[in-house]
């Protein structure tokens, strides 16, 4: 199994999917936000990945860092699965993502499983193709 990891996060791949969680509780700078993207394409390796983004930890998510992450984070993805801590959370970001255009797939979970079986579901579609 590859894994990378810093200070605050730790990604591995497991069975094609790409996993990260957060090591202890983390706000969301800008700073922390380019270093997570950095790492997160140290272990895609210039791939593409499907990826099952663990947001609990993660304390706040600053205007800044969402400008970034939304024009740098999604390079080396085919899609993200956001995990995250609540069903609020969860609404919010399904009903934005509804009136934002990404260029990748994106979804909010509260149960990883789900994350991971809607991951798998989307390679087995572009498997077919």
């Amino acid at each position: 199994m590859k894994e990378v990891e810093n200070d605050f996060i730790k990604f591995w791949i497991e069975d094609n999917i790409l996993y990260s969680q957060f090591k202890k509780p983390t706000d969301g700078t800008i700073e922390n936000i380019k270093a997570i993207i950095d790492l997160r394409n140290e272990i895609s390796d210039d791939k593409k990945q499907y990826w099952c983004y663990d947001f609990n930890g993660i304390k706040s998510y600053g205007k800044d860092a969402r400008d970034y992450a939304e024009k740098n984070g999604q390079e080396h993805l085919y899609a993200c699965a956001a995990v995250l801590n609540s069903h609020i959370a969860r609404f919010i970001l399904n009903a934005f993502m509804i009136l934002k255009k990404t260029a990748v797939p994106l979804k909010g979970f509260t149960k990883k499983n789900d994350a991971i079986n809607w991951l798998n579901e989307l390679k087995e579609k572009n498997e077919q193709i």
